[in-house]
């Protein structure tokens, strides 16, 4: 088959942000199809171009580089001008590239235009890739509060699971979410997925000075509210009042709230804040940890959300903790590696972390349950598989 995707985020393991499309359409090509992935620039991407149009080849992917920049930093409206602008200029290669099939994967939903053009206009099979609810999520958390837009979106979110001939949700929750409201959408869930080899390599000790020889808890990604990372520097405050010297946070990554969080934590010596980094380097940090904090708000999106850092840490054998409601805490509580707190209370989550930094036995049987649940389920070669399987079905299809 001839596949395009459309997917703004296009990332290798040298760039920090997640590699599923990478992962996937790597293996892809190695089975003989070809693919063209149309991205951007994001900022925690390792994909840079010099030209507005670039063409480059990564291990057999063709990319088209639209070079727009896609920073968390942004504006909401500066961020959705740069998904505007990039929907724009990709709705040229909807029309123009030989293809079988095409892929759009949100959010946000505007990447949806081209997919829908080629299915249109050029009747090609159109996958719906959903990776987050728009414009549930942004209405829910209060950044798309505009009547109109509001109405116009979903307007453009049922066109696009109706002219889809599959859709493919990152998680159980979501697949379930669209089912409850278009009961006859083909959709299937293909959650995200872990580098099983490459979080499972043997730890080294850190290699870094203030964090060598301690004993922390580690969240990696974005900083900001959405993330609930606030509720991390409460942790470490309360972790100083209860003498627990022992225990470190480490917190990996960039976005709206770390230099205001990293300011506020001046004086505080259990807390640390590191850049980004590439994701073989960050490895090491997270099978380091103890246990992996996953504080997302605890609202009905966010508690259908695939975070990467999950599946990274179970196949790192190391235990989580997190705090939404949905999918997630029914996995947790069903192979006992992991712990679901509230979403605001840092008391539940400092009770958790003390729990499990004073039992290595616990630590240890929970990773490796989490580890052997995460091989069988979230191995990314499985996972890709079961994705592109979906896709051939409806390719063959007349």
């Amino acid at each position: 088959m001839k596949i395009v995707y459309f997917y703004q985020y296009f990332t290798t393991p040298k760039g920090s942000y997640g590699t599923r499309v990478y992962e996937f359409t790597k293996q892809w090509v190695e089975q003989g199809h070809e693919v063209i992935v149309v991205t951007s620039v994001y900022a925690k991407s390792d994909i840079k171009a010099t030209k507005f149009i670039e063409n480059q080849n990564i291990d057999g992917i063709q990319l088209k580089i639209i070079n727009v920049k896609i920073d968390n930093k942004q504006s909401f409206f500066k961020r959705i001008f740069t998904f505007l602008v990039y929907s724009f200029f990709s709705v040229y290669y909807a029309f123009t590239l030989k293809c079988d099939v095409v892929i759009a994967s949100s959010g946000p939903i505007t990447v949806g235009i081209p997919g829908l053009i080629a299915s249109i206009f050029r009747r090609k099979k159109f996958v719906f890739e959903v990776r987050d609810l728009w414009p549930e999520g942004p209405i829910e958390l209060g950044v798309l509060n505009n009547k109109l837009i509001q109405k116009l979106s979903y307007t453009f979110e049922k066109w696009c699971y109706k002219r889809s001939s599959l859709v493919v949700a990152l998680s159980p929750g979501m697949q379930q979410n669209i089912l409850d409201r278009f009961p006859d959408t083909n959709v299937i869930s293909v959650t995200n997925s872990a580098n099983i080899d490459l979080f499972s390599t043997p730890k080294k000790p850190i290699n870094h000075p203030q964090l060598a020889g301690k004993k922390y808890a580690i969240y990696t990604g974005n900083i900001g509210v959405v993330n609930n990372s606030e509720l991390l520097y409460r942790a470490a405050i309360k972790l100083k009042e209860l003498e627990r010297n022992d225990i470190n946070i480490v917190l990996i990554g960039d976005g709206q709230l770390k230099a205001q969080l990293k300011k506020k934590s001046e004086g505080l010596d259990n807390i640390y804040f590191l850049d980004l980094m590439p994701k073989n380097d960050l490895v090491n940090y997270v099978k380091n940890a103890f246990v992996s904090l996953i504080p997302l708000n605890n609202t009905p999106m966010l508690a259908t959300s695939s975070p990467n850092k999950l599946f990274e840490s179970m196949a790192a054998s190391v235990p989580v903790i997190q705090s939404t409601f949905g999918w997630i805490k029914l996995m947790l509580e069903d192979t006992r590696s992991g712990f679901t707190v509230s979403a605001t209370d840092e008391n539940e989550l400092i009770e958790k972390m003390i729990e499990l930094a004073d039992n290595e036995k616990m630590v240890k049987e929970m990773g490796e349950r989490g580890y052997v649940f995460a091989k069988l389920n979230f191995d990314k070669d499985i996972l890709a598989q079961k994705m592109l399987d979906g896709i051939i079905e409806v390719y063959k299809e007349k």
